[in-house]
């Protein structure tokens, strides 16, 4: 199939409809359903379990325990630096660059605003002007929990719904705004670097998005919800430490101010990446 032919085909499928059919079979229990569903899929997208803390795949209670399954602690070492920025999950590197003039790089011919993106706060987009912006696609066979880039304490976060287009490379070449009109979850993060957004992206099929502060925030409802964390007692997550997961496959999109970060040469579009592996610096930072 084609990539037009494969986004045309999403503007017409109910995609509510089929994410929270989804999310039904991917909490059953029934052990002749679960354990069904989870060997196929392993099979299918050749699910590596050598990592995983358990690997035996029928000991998992439901087919979101597997897809948010932990891993054993040494597979992912952190890079410790003091002045490295980590990648938040498994995937790939969709995109990577500089913020111009309030856009950010989607793929060839597709742009979308940090205002937009950020829930249509004018003020909180101006606080990454001429930042830097990172976009991780987590593919179905990755490890789902997403961690944190860099110490931070959260300041709010923004509930903002949407659509559930799949956010695979087909459809960010052909659906406008993809991450911009995709259901998602933005946390902003104060850090000694300045402010720091992770913006959990839903997707097609995604029966949810949980953070380790508040659990469940997906599916969410019709208007944008704004919490404010600093009145409450805070949330303080160290480099690495985790702070939400995907139940299926979706996308983690980083955000830093203007000449803050620096990211490594090595990385492009299509670059794999580990949870826990230098993304970038703060130490050499451009003015």
């Amino acid at each position: 199939m084609n990539d037009k032919l494969f986004a045309a085909l999403q503007y017409i499928t109910p995609q509510h409809t089929l994410s929270r059919a989804a999310g039904w079979l991917a909490n059953q229990r029934t052990p002749w359903i679960k354990d069904r569903f989870i060997q196929w899929f392993a099979k299918r997208y050749d699910v590596d379990m050598s990592q995983a803390l358990e690997e035996d795949l029928l000991a998992y209670a439901s087919f979101n325990e597997f897809f948010t399954r932990a891993l054993k602690a040494e597979a992912r070492p952190v890079d410790t630096a003091p002045d490295s920025v980590v990648c938040p999950a498994d995937g790939a590197i969709s995109q990577l660059g500089k913020i111009e003039e309030g856009r950010i790089f989607q793929a060839k011919g597709q742009l979308y605003t940090t205002r937009e993106l950020l829930g249509g706060s004018e003020a909180l987009a101006n606080e990454f002007e001429q930042g830097q912006f990172a976009t991780i696609y987590l593919s179905p066979r990755d490890y789902h929990r997403v961690h944190m880039p860099y110490s931070g304490r959260l300041r709010t976060t923004v509930a903002i719904p949407g659509d559930l287009f799949s956010v695979n490379n087909a459809t960010a070449r052909e659906v406008p705004r993809l991450f911009a009109r995709n259901e998602r979850l933005v946390a902003i993060f104060d850090t000694d670097l300045g402010p720091m957004a992770v913006v959990l992206v839903g997707a097609m099929i995604v029966a949810g998005i949980e953070t380790v502060w508040g659990g469940e925030v997906a599916p969410i409802r019709r208007k944008v919800q704004t919490l404010d964390f600093r009145p409450t007692a805070p949330v303080d997550l160290a480099k690495g430490e985790e702070m939400g997961r995907f139940r299926l496959g979706s996308t983690a999109i980083v955000l830093f101010g203007k000449n803050k970060v620096n990211w490594e040469e090595k990385f492009s579009a299509n670059s794999p990446t580990q949870m826990g592996e230098r993304l970038g610096s703060h130490r050499e930072v451009s003015r």
